[in-house]
């Protein structure tokens, strides 16, 4: 997996509760067992028409939004357990999913596959929204190693400041693993010298 330590990014907002893992990665493409390819299917059905011509209405298909970033409503990843879900997320260029509540087996898959989902609170979500809304070029900074999430201050015609910051949690294990760039077996084997002078002991 790629390190992730830091990211400063634009933002794609997506301020709907309850999207459950059919909603992003749709049943009928999890034929494939590899993990690329799937993030053109990301929230296929809400992207594209029957068609496969894009519906403009939908976030993803709106050039004012772009980012690493994926900002979501309430209850993200909810429904059946499919990795797939994770690697469509990634394949569409995301590194994080900002949202108030994960499903656990999602967050479980994400931060299995390098995919760093932020909870925070209720309010602050409210507050990422409404930054982007009056500003779609405001960006966010994920900082894991102080695990922090900062709203960029941009000021509005009004004087308004939209910066904000909150700390969020994350499993001191994962977190290690992000940092490093590994998954689980990467950081067996980062133990090696370790476990070899436990054996010798």
């Amino acid at each position: 997996m790629k390190k992730f330590t830091k990211l400063t990014s634009a933002v794609v907002p997506l301020n709907i509760e309850n999207i459950d893992t059919d909603q992003i990665i749709p049943a009928r493409f999890l034929k494939a067992t590899t993990r690329e390819g799937f993030g053109e299917n990301l929230f296929r059905d809400w992207r594209y028409n029957s068609d496969n011509t894009p519906k403009p209405e939908f976030v993803m298909n709106n050039p004012t939004y772009s980012g690493q970033i994926l900002v979501a409503g309430k209850n993200f990843g909810c429904g059946s357990s499919r990795e797939h879900a994770a690697w469509a997320i990634q394949d569409a260029g995301f590194d994080v999913v900002i949202s108030s509540f994960f499903a656990d087996i999602f967050k479980g898959n994400a931060l299995n596959n390098g995919l760093l989902p932020i909870q925070v609170s209720e309010d602050f979500l409210k507050q990422i929204f409404t930054a982007v809304e009056n500003n779609p070029e405001i960006t966010l900074t994920v900082d894991l190693e102080n695990q922090t999430v900062a709203i960029e201050g941009k000021v509005l015609p009004s004087g308004e400041d939209l910066g904000g910051a909150e700390n969020f949690e994350i499993n001191a294990y994962k977190k290690s693993c992000l940092i490093n760039g590994y998954d689980d077996i990467d950081f067996i084997l980062a133990q090696k010298d370790l476990i070899e002078e436990f054996e010798k002991g």
